[in-house]
């Protein structure tokens, strides 16, 4: 009996990571019925994390905190003993922007400073902070000032929410977010390592992606630069060009602050899902995402697990919306095929409506070509 382990990302707007799961095991029991499949959906640090560890057998923890623009949103975080998985996008990301509008000046990541605070205070001791899908570009100080920092102006007030307002800080106060914090260890998961500033900072690389003019990058390049000089000369401890301080808008950096250790985010979710243990019973995996392109290679899921599984010597084929790698990229980062759906429905309109029935008919043809015990064709071609 062959054994299948299914470990995808989600296909963005279209469907979960479990979806994707779900659809491909359909195929693969439908062409070859004594098939073993387990499903493992993963995620990279961004939306979905929470999901993985759900999956993966973690409590949900349901609680209200502030949306991206202030406004109070159902969230809540996965327990496990007294591990947290908190999911950035799923508190203060674009997802929650009211009416899908952007607000990159005044988008704040203090929402994400409460459901840690509410972690911590419930007894959690170690946090898994997973900072993809952000709306805001704030260096992190909505997210310092939710778990009880004081950001005051010159005249001893608390500044204003969002990125725009960072210009007028002029004294912090970290003792309350410390105090919070002390014994707890904090994981900063994330799949970008940018710095906070400069031409691969957050303001100029993800500002944009954020609904940031080039006007409104500058805006934000010189707030985030005036609040990591008040960090800095508060602290004594620079970190604006840390690894991975440029994540979620600098959220990162604020994480980093109170001394979070940074860990690329498809690795630290392996090891939530229990990855290592799942693959050494597989005979193939099957990983993928909605399209496999340049970043792909750099932090995100499939690569992730692609390595992962190479380690442990089980071949990997991957599934997609489309495919924008090359034959040789791809067999690089450990994947031996791929099935994109536009390989058998070139309306890529009816392939974001109706993926799932057309990932089960590609569950098929993966039963057909590699657990047929005979070399299949491959399905790689040159992306583009």
């Amino acid at each position: 009996m062959p054994t299948v382990l299914i470990a995808p990302d989600k296909f963005k707007g279209s469907l979960t990571a479990a979806q994707v799961a779900e659809a491909v095991g359909d195929g693969l029991r439908r062409a070859r019925p004594d098939v073993h499949v387990e499903s493992v959906p993963v995620a990279d640090g961004g939306d979905g994390t929470v999901a993985a560890a759900l999956a993966a057998g973690f409590e949900h923890v349901p609680l209200v905190a502030s949306g991206p623009t202030g406004e109070p949103v159902r969230t809540g975080y996965a327990r496990r003993d007294d591990l947290a998985v908190v999911e950035m996008a799923d508190v203060a990301g674009l997802v929650r922007l009211p009416g899908n509008k952007p607000a990159p000046l005044t988008a704040s990541s203090r929402g994400v400073g409460e459901v840690v605070a509410a972690a911590v205070a419930a007894g959690c001791r170690r946090i898994v902070l997973g900072v993809g899908g952000s709306a805001s570009t704030d260096g992190g100080a909505g997210f310092l000032a939710g778990l009880g920092a004081r950001l005051l102006d010159a005249s001893g007030s608390p500044v204003a929410d969002g990125g725009a307002a960072l210009t007028s800080i002029s004294t912090i106060d970290l003792g309350p977010a410390r105090d919070l914090m002390e014994g707890v260890e904090l994981v900063l998961a994330s799949d970008v390592d940018n710095p906070l500033i400069g031409p691969k900072g957050a303001a100029a690389i993800y500002g944009p992606q954020k609904g940031a003019g080039p006007e409104e990058v500058r805006q934000l390049e010189a707030a985030l630069t005036h609040f990591a000089e008040v960090v800095a000369a508060t602290t004594g401890a620079d970190h604006r060009d840390d690894a991975g301080a440029g994540a979620a808008g600098g959220t990162g950096f604020a994480a980093l602050v109170l001394g979070a250790e940074f860990r690329p985010g498809v690795e630290l979710v392996l090891e939530l899902v229990g990855f290592d243990a799942r693959v050494s019973k597989a005979d193939l995996v099957v990983t993928g995402e909605g399209a496999l392109d340049e970043q792909t290679l750099h932090g995100k899921a499939p690569a992730g697990v692609a390595a992962a599984a190479g380690a442990a010597g089980v071949p990997v084929v991957a599934v997609c919306g489309r495919n924008q790698l090359t034959v040789e990229a791809l067999r690089q980062a450990g994947i031996t095929d791929v099935y994109a759906l536009t390989d058998i429905e070139p309306d890529v309109a009816r392939c974001l409506a109706e993926p799932a029935p057309l990932l089960t008919r590609i569950g098929e043809l993966i039963a057909a070509d590699h657990l047929s015990g005979e070399a299949g064709p491959t399905h790689i071609e040159d992306g583009g």
